[in-house]
């Protein structure tokens, strides 16, 4: 897609990566970026495909996701507005290792491999901010690592709401919209759709949240993270 309409140096700063850039730091890597638009369900890529880029989300959402060899689907992640995929497989110089595909209209913005390498080559603190940009995600992918293997589906699902709650603090109810299908979200915290509805309707049972279809009130957020602490120490 034509970038002239879009003001790419301007996306480009309002991504972490690139905050601290200057104007024509900006300007020199728009040079090699591309504006993409997808619809929903429409694949951004598929494993095994050529990676010469990476990506940041600009409106919209993408689903990471694999597929095992009976045909079961396994979300890695679900990558929202101001972040970014696929810049470690680019640096590797390897195929995807997992497919992309959006949640609903997504627009996003291309960053070239090339660009990127002539741009840390000319000024290396790049490379540094991209190194803290990927250990970040690292961190957050070990983390679920980690409650998978430690934490039952209650803990899982509780976290998962309180992560996802807008607002920061204990303070007065919060309000959780689910973006994604329950499919989608029980595939992320790998547990099955029928499970994490269960889950849902135990916790609202309990009094600690109020369903209403994709929105999910938490009364008491502090109530509902004792809980969860609860069901660890009562394992």
């Amino acid at each position: 897609m034509d970038t002239s309409a879009y003001p790419v140096p301007r996306m480009l700063a309002s991504l972490p990566l690139f905050h601290d850039l200057a104007p024509d730091e900006l300007n020199r890597i728009a040079q090699g970026c591309q504006i993409r638009e997808f619809g929903r369900s429409d694949m951004v890529f598929r494993v095994g495909q050529p990676c010469e880029e990476f990506h940041a989300v600009i409106s919209g959402q993408v689903k990471l996701f694999a597929i095992s060899p009976d045909g079961h689907e396994k979300v890695i992640e679900l990558v929202s507005p101001g972040n970014c995929f696929a810049e470690a497989v680019m640096f590797l110089g390897r195929p995807y290792i997992v497919n992309a595909q959006a949640l609903a209209a997504t627009l996003l913005l291309t960053v070239g491999k090339r660009v990127m390498l002539a741009e840390i080559a000319r000024e290396p603190r790049l490379a540094l901010q991209m190194l803290a940009g990927i250990s970040r995600r690292m961190h957050r992918l070990i983390s679920d690592i980690e409650s998978c293997s430690l934490q039952n589906g209650v803990q899982r699902v509780i976290g998962y709401l309180l992560r996802e709650a807008p607002e920061a603090g204990n303070q007065g109810p919060l309000l959780v919209a689910l973006q994604v299908s329950k499919a989608t979200i029980a595939s992320r915290l790998s547990m099955t759709p029928e499970y994490f509805s269960k889950v849902l309707h135990e916790l609202a049972e309990a009094g600690l949240i109020e369903v209403d279809r994709r929105n999910i009130r938490i009364p008491d957020a502090d109530r509902l993270s004792k809980f969860g602490l609860q069901q660890w120490q009562g394992r």
